[in-house]
């Protein structure tokens, strides 16, 4: 969870996001425009400043039912609107598990 104090110096320099884990299943989710949560990129809010990030960080956070360790991620938005994450821990975020699960032999 953000702290207040975090939440007062936040700032973006471009396109960002919410994102967070589900609750029940740990998978990446990240905050859509109509309040809810999805695990499509694609659904996210564009969020332009650091108002828009707060306001949209403070309403995820409470909503920690549904979402845990909700932050604020830069994404890339190519001139067609498509939506990319915007550093590399936010690409294999996007992309799942980065090695396989342990079998024991």
């Amino acid at each position: 969870m953000t702290s207040p104090l975090e939440q007062k110096k936040i700032r973006i320099t471009g396109p960002s996001v919410v994102t967070a884990n589900r609750t029940w299943d740990g998978i990446v989710i990240y905050r859509t425009p109509s309040h809810g949560w999805s695990a499509e990129l694609s659904d996210a809010a564009i969020v332009r400043s650091s108002d828009e990030a707060r306001a949209l960080l403070a309403e995820s956070i409470a909503d920690d039912v549904g979402a845990i360790g909700a932050y604020i991620a830069p994404v890339d938005v190519s001139d067609d609107g498509e939506i990319e994450p915007g550093n590399l821990r936010e690409h294999i975020r996007s992309e799942g598990l980065t090695i396989g699960p342990s079998i024991p032999a």
